[in-house]
Parts: C-alpha cells; sequence; structure tokens
C-alpha cells in the first residue's frame, strides 16, 4: 500500500469509500489551498475558510456519487464553486473578492518602494477591474487565469459548456483590457 502523500486520487478516493480516513485527508491537504484560493477568488473573501470547510464534507458525504472516470479535482472545484454561490446569494449581495494575487503579479525587490507602490497599485487596479465584471465573466476568468484550469475543467466546476466558458472569458478578457489596458499583460 502506498503512503497518503503518494497515492493517486483514484486511490485515495477508492480507499476513502472503503472507510479509509487518512486517504480522504490525503485528499484534502492536497486541494486545501487550491480549494481556499477558488473560493476566495470566486467571492467567499474572509469566509472562503468555512467555505472550503463545508465542501469538503459534502464532498465526503457525496462521495460515492462522484463519477469514477473523471478527475477528482474540478468536481472539487465544482463544490467549492457552489457553496461560494449559495454563500453569495446568502449575502444578498455581489460576490467580492478577497485575493492574494502573489503568483500572477510580478514582486517587487524589496529594497525598492517606488517599484513595491506600483506594484501594489498594479494589483488594485486589476481587482477593481476583475470585481466590476458581471458575474458570469468575473467567474470564468477566475477559474481560467487565476487558478489556472482548463477551458474543460472550468466548464465543469462551473457547470456550463465549454463553449459558454470561452466565450464568457473572452468577453471578460476583452472588458478587462479595455479597464487596464495593457500595462498587466
Amino acid at each position: 500500500m502506498k503512503s497518503d502523500s503518494s497515492m493517486d486520487d483514484d486511490e485515495a478516493v477508492t480507499r476513502s469509500l472503503a472507510g479509509d480516513l487518512s486517504a480522504y485527508e490525503a485528499l484534502v491537504a492536497r486541494y486545501s489551498a487550491l480549494a481556499h484560493r477558488t473560493a476566495a477568488l470566486l467571492g467567499a473573501g474572509d469566509e472562503a475558510e468555512d467555505v472550503v470547510q463545508e465542501a469538503f464534507v459534502k464532498a465526503y458525504r457525496h462521495l460515492a456519487s462522484f463519477r469514477r472516470d473523471a478527475p477528482f479535482r474540478p468536481w472539487l472545484l465544482r463544490i467549492v464553486a457552489n457553496e461560494t454561490h449559495n454563500l453569495t446569494r446568502s449575502r444578498g449581495r455581489r460576490s467580492e473578492l478577497a485575493v492574494r494575487l502573489g503568483a500572477g503579479v510580478e514582486a517587487a525587490a524589496p529594497d525598492d518602494p517606488a517599484g513595491a507602490a506600483v506594484a501594489t497599485d498594479r494589483r488594485a487596479r486589476l481587482l477593481r477591474a476583475v470585481r466590476a465584471l458581471p458575474e458570469g465573466e468575473r467567474r470564468a476568468v477566475v477559474c481560467r487565469y487565476f487558478l489556472q484550469l482548463t477551458e474543460a475543467e472550468t466548464a465543469e466546476v462551473l457547470d456550463l459548456p465549454v463553449g459558454t466558458v470561452k466565450s464568457r472569458t473572452h468577453r471578460g478578457l476583452a472588458r478587462l483590457r479595455k479597464e487596464v489596458g495593457s500595462e498587466l499583460a
């Protein structure tokens, strides 16, 4: 038997279904950071941790209905996206993004205050522009470019046809280009 960290998702799911909680813990450990980032980027903000916890609980409860011929990651992220949508809908207001964009924006040298200020300003402008996108476009852009999901994974996470993901991503990027220009490209 493989150690928990070396088993693949399929084996972890199989063992989890057989009652091996350590196998499910391996899945939680593997996808916690991505699930948290997904929830935060889709609008959970400060409540991302609660969303992720609820998503993992729901995933475990419904693991028996998981299609074994499909990849686990998009299935889990779809649950996270649905939980985030439920949260933002219950708030009765438009989703907010609480994003840490360290990976997406070049970092300034610590000894370069002017560069740090520019990087902070760019990040803030990008966040404002992403927040201002219509929800469908924002969710597609977040999945594709902030979470680096494929079009097929994004379609599965958002429960949309791939063509819709493509068109929403295209429209969202066009709006972002118009809003922030090419300086962030």
